[in-house]
């Protein structure tokens, strides 16, 4: 029985685990998205998001708390250009998100062997969904949709005025 083990192993040691998350984290810090497979996707969303949580905060918080929120970020990422951009850009750009920093993408299965492979990317850096969004929020329907009847009606008007010209 595994109650209470919340964490995925992943087939390897803790050290070889505890290194490749960073690895990774490092590597979707930097490009803003990667390829891999689902599992992995899945324990990276859980090991990157606290730390982009850290980044976020350093902002609102004094400077000892800042030095702190950074060491301790480094600690866990042990890569000095992965730590200053996400402090940087990555900590800007989700400054007003409350949450839900990545997005996990499934996209099929690996030709070599049959692994389901996913895309894990940072929410806010992907400009196609978010163009998307914000033009729906900035249109609005009307139940009574009055305006389009208005302009159904004003063509019809002008062509019998034609067809009156014509036939004089």
């Amino acid at each position: 029985m595994r109650h209470g083990k919340k964490i995925n192993h992943l087939g390897r040691k803790s050290a070889h685990r505890k290194a490749m998350l960073a690895n990774m984290a490092c590597s979707l810090i930097e490009h803003k998205r990667i390829s891999t497979t689902v599992a992995k996707a899945k324990a990276l969303k859980q090991f990157v998001e606290p730390l982009i949580t850290k980044s976020k905060t350093e902002n609102n918080q004094t400077a000892e708390k800042g030095t702190h929120n950074r060491r301790i970020v480094f600690s866990n990422l042990r890569s000095k250009e992965a730590v200053t951009e996400l402090f940087g850009t990555v900590a800007e750009k989700v400054g007003d998100r409350p949450g839900g920093y990545t997005r996990i993408i499934k996209l099929g299965n690996r030709l070599g062997d049959n692994a389901d492979m996913a895309m894990i990317e940072l929410v806010d850096f992907n400009e196609l969904y978010n163009a998307g969004k914000t033009a729906k929020k900035s249109t609005r329907r009307s139940r009574r949709g009055g305006s389009k009847k208005a302009e159904v009606v004003a063509p019809v008007a002008e062509t019998e005025t034609k067809t009156d010209d014509s036939e004089e």
